[in-house]
């Protein structure tokens, strides 16, 4: 199969660079596939699960928290908030995460930022909701 380029930059670090054979994001509008030679573009990418089938054999699943996608010239560039490689979701953090948010909301705290603190809920929901359904297919 065609490859391209991928690569996964975070405001930290480049967490991925590599040739991949496609990709699976979640877009503004669901979830959108890119092969090689894809038509240029730029979308938003939403809350949800990015997933590289690198060869027939080797798929690797991140959760990412939001960012943007750009094709062109046969490369993908995701530009992420965050984003982590599912089998490394610290799953006690990611509860203890959501109850935080939660709470917060709950107890209305002095000065919340209330988009901030559901967007702390949508990220904690997404990294559950990810390692579940990654550890669940690869049973």
């Amino acid at each position: 199969m065609a490859s391209f380029i991928l690569s996964i930059v975070t405001p930290e670090h480049i967490l991925f660079e590599e040739e991949v054979e496609s990709i699976v994001v979640p877009g503004a509008l669901g979830y959108l596939g890119v092969l090689a030679n894809h038509a240029p573009l730029i979308t938003p990418i939403e809350p949800g699960r990015l997933t590289i089938q690198k060869s027939a054999s080797t798929e690797i699943n991140l959760a990412i928290s939001g960012g943007f996608l750009e094709v062109s010239n046969n490369k993908a560039t995701v530009l992420a908030d965050a984003v982590e490689y599912a089998d490394e979701i610290d799953i006690e953090r990611a509860k203890a995460s959501l109850k935080r948010a939660k709470q917060r909301i709950v107890e209305r705290e002095e000065g919340l930022d209330f988009e901030r603190a559901v967007a702390g809920i949508k990220r904690a929901e997404n990294r559950l909701k990810i390692f579940e359904t990654v550890a669940v297919e690869h049973r």
